[in-house]
């Protein structure tokens, strides 16, 4: 790199890495969200991560939405096999994970796409989550190991303690993990790692 080339390449709109790269990120990702979800804690009858939230920001927005949502239901497969997850991870990552990815891809490309993140999570996540498992009167296993509903159905009854249960134990995980994601990407862009969000003076 000379001393005239800017310290980060500008991105067009929905440009990308290249698909190799993506997919040795987004294995790296999978991996950080395995290892760090021994932090987990039961709340209700999800478990909160924020680190999830914190992958979901930056894999949206290096990698795009699939491959965001691809890392995240890899995450969510190896949490559920080693036991610190349960089939609410699926809803509550891949859809917070999709949100930013493709706003940050194809609306407009600014770090502050990280703070969309509990919208996908705690909104629809929480509520998709909800529509799938209240209507399951005994735990299930998909796949052999991935619980579908915990041994008591009670933290799915009723619209109050059981639909808004899981948007506000949602947020708590996916807030903090957003904000985090947030100033991940704004230090990846002091270190000159990442996407412009807008061409620098000497691009131009």
């Amino acid at each position: 790199m000379t001393a005239e080339e800017p310290a980060m390449r500008t991105w067009s709109r929905g440009e990308r890495l290249p698909e190799v790269q993506r997919l040795a990120l987004a294995a790296a990702f999978v991996a950080l969200g395995v290892v760090l979800s021994a932090f987990s804690v039961p709340v209700g009858p999800a478990r909160v991560f924020p680190f999830q939230h914190t992958i979901n920001v930056l894999a949206g927005a290096l990698l795009g939405p699939w491959y965001a949502v691809l890392t995240a239901f890899g995450v969510s497969v190896l949490r559920n096999a080693l036991g610190t997850g349960t089939f609410l991870a699926f809803p509550g990552s891949m859809f917070g994970a999709f949100v930013v990815g493709y706003f940050y891809h194809h609306v407009r490309r600014t770090d502050l796409a990280a703070f969309l993140e509990p919208i996908g999570t705690a909104v629809i996540g929480a509520l998709v989550g909800y529509a799938l498992i209240a209507p399951l009167d005994a735990p299930a296993l998909l796949l052999g190991f991935v619980r579908a509903n915990p041994a008591s159905t009670t933290p799915y009854l009723g619209l109050f303690t059981g639909a808004l249960a899981l948007v506000v134990s949602f947020a708590v995980s996916s807030v903090p993990g957003a904000t985090l994601g947030y100033l991940c990407l704004r230090a990846l862009r002091r270190a000159g790692i990442g996407l412009a969000s807008r061409p620098s003076p000497s691009a131009l």
